[in-house]
């Protein structure tokens, strides 16, 4: 499979990973949200190159074996393709995840479960209100 683009590919770096030991999902599952999130955002694209196992297994101080589960798990959706000799892709077959439709989709997703979990913890909605805009002040985020 070759890997022909438009215009060149990205590299993204380990540096644009990271792991939140905080996290209930495990480190592998970390790894494809964080690709998944950077297509939805425009951050990555298709055909940008991605670190090697090793480089992101350094960098992450994480197992090169659970660098490769998430590399491969996405190579099966078709979300990556891997080149030998080469390096991993996103790939250039893949639909175009950065459609407005599938990020409101995933946002959804993410604020459902924030919902959730606030409510679990016993926060109020005037409360949550309250501390988002106190956080969004605070951290300039958006």
């Amino acid at each position: 499979m070759t890997n022909t683009l438009a215009q060149p590919a990205g590299v993204i770096g380990p540096g644009d990973f990271s792991l939140d030991s905080a996290s209930d999902a495990p480190i592998y599952r970390q790894i494809i949200q964080q690709i998944e999130y950077g297509l939805l955002s425009g951050r990555m694209r298709r055909g940008d190159r991605l670190p090697t196992i090793r480089a992101l297994a350094v960098a992450l101080k994480a197992n090169p074996n659970t660098i490769a589960r998430a590399y491969g798990e996405l190579e099966i959706r078709g979300v990556l393709s891997t080149q030998v000799g080469s390096g991993t892709f996103i790939s250039t077959a893949s639909p175009p995840a950065a459609s407005e439709e599938a990020r409101a989709q995933k946002v959804g997703e993410v604020l459902d479960r924030f919902m959730k979990d606030m409510r679990d913890l016993g926060v109020s909605r005037k409360e949550l209100a309250r501390m988002v805009k106190e956080r969004i002040k605070s951290e300039a985020i958006c």
